[in-house]
């Protein structure tokens, strides 16, 4: 038993910089964002497999990287059409708070804020948005970051708080995925 925590311990204690990540693919919806590994599933997803899954996201991205969580929500949608659910049955939210709201900001303020730096989110938010992603940014954490309405990336959408996005998102019946 005490090896087996050890080995879970080492596991889980690797960095993602030491994973082979060279059998990951981007695509089939996203060819920029959210690389995926193909998979021999014995978990078999039916034939109506229908999702929909809030993401959240507190933790803001390091300057120049992209936010996990974001880039989690298209690999989610990319890992589930290459596996043959049809895009149209995934529906796919993000509800956005603490530091993680200064990864939505437009051009301007984000470069005000970061010392000139530009959004490397910009794009995946975009690209999210497109394919239908609802956004959700905790209206609680954008004030108290002085974060106003028109700050946001375009398709953005603000909530009175993360509680309330979740606890609606819930009634609409979204998952929270604890990824």
């Amino acid at each position: 038993m005490k090896y087996a925590i050890v080995l879970l311990a080492l596991v889980l204690a690797t960095p993602a910089a030491g994973q082979d990540m060279s059998s990951f693919t981007m695509g089939p919806v996203f060819e920029e964002f959210g690389p995926v590994a193909d998979v021999e599933a014995d978990m078999d997803l039916p034939d109506n497999a229908y999702f929909r899954a809030a993401f959240d996201a507190a933790k803001g991205a390091e300057d120049g990287k992209l936010n996990s969580t974001l880039n989690g929500a298209a690999r989610f949608i990319n890992m589930h059409v290459r596996a043959g659910v049809p895009e149209e049955r995934i529906d796919v939210a993000v509800v956005v708070h603490g530091g993680a709201v200064l990864d939505l900001l437009r051009a301007e303020p984000y470069a005000a804020r970061k010392d000139g730096a530009e959004n490397a989110n910009a794009p995946l938010v975009a690209a999210l948005v497109e394919h239908g992603v609802r956004i959700i940014v905790c209206g609680q954490s954008a004030t108290a970051l002085g974060v106003a309405n028109e700050d946001l990336l375009p398709g953005i959408e603000v909530a009175l708080s993360a509680m309330t996005a979740h606890a609606l998102l819930q009634q609409q019946g979204y998952t929270v995925n604890p990824f």
